[in-house]
């Protein structure tokens, strides 16, 4: 049996992670055997850049923190070796991430296993398609890359039109 204070640590540990990721907006959950430090520190550090808190926790912990933050479709998951990527913000971030590692790692032991955004939880092909979301940022610059080409032909029409109209007076 363990002692009250092992006891009191873990338990601390449960609510850290419970706040952790009821105040995230997405999380993944990877199976992240095989990859080497080189990788694995690659990887931490475009983590850090993208603002994506991304650790490795025992799968009791987390079961119990998915518990507590209603995430309890996760559970099924969490067997063998599981690190965690959180983002408060970017709600993509964490799975394109990985995603993009795991295509390019081409490691059969690096495999993404369930994820969440909110309270939606995906499965491992959920999570493989919110990898191909573009970010926000590439999806606003789309965006206003579309609406400029026709503003743009409003605008030399309008000169035209001008242009016509000033010749005559």
């Amino acid at each position: 049996m363990p002692s009250e204070k092992t006891l009191l640590a873990k338990q601390e540990r449960v609510n850290e992670l419970t706040e952790l990721i009821k105040n995230s907006a997405a999380g993944v959950l990877v199976s992240y055997e095989g990859i080497t430090v080189e990788q694995d520190t690659k990887l931490r550090k475009e983590m850090r850049e993208a603002g994506v808190n991304y650790f490795v926790e025992k799968n009791t912990m987390l079961r119990f923190a998915f518990k507590n933050a209603g995430l309890d479709d996760l559970t099924n998951v969490l067997e063998g070796t599981t690190a965690i990527a959180l983002s408060n913000d970017d709600q993509t971030a964490p799975a394109r991430i990985l995603g993009k590692f795991a295509e390019e790692s081409k490691l059969d032991s690096f495999k993404l296993k369930a994820g969440y955004i909110g309270e939606e939880i995906y499965d491992e092909a959920g999570v493989t398609a919110l990898s191909k979301i573009p970010s926000r940022d590439v999806l606003l610059a789309q965006l206003v890359g579309s609406l400029q080409g026709p503003i743009q032909k409003l605008a030399a029409t309008i000169q035209a039109i001008v242009d016509k109209n000033g010749d005559a007076a």
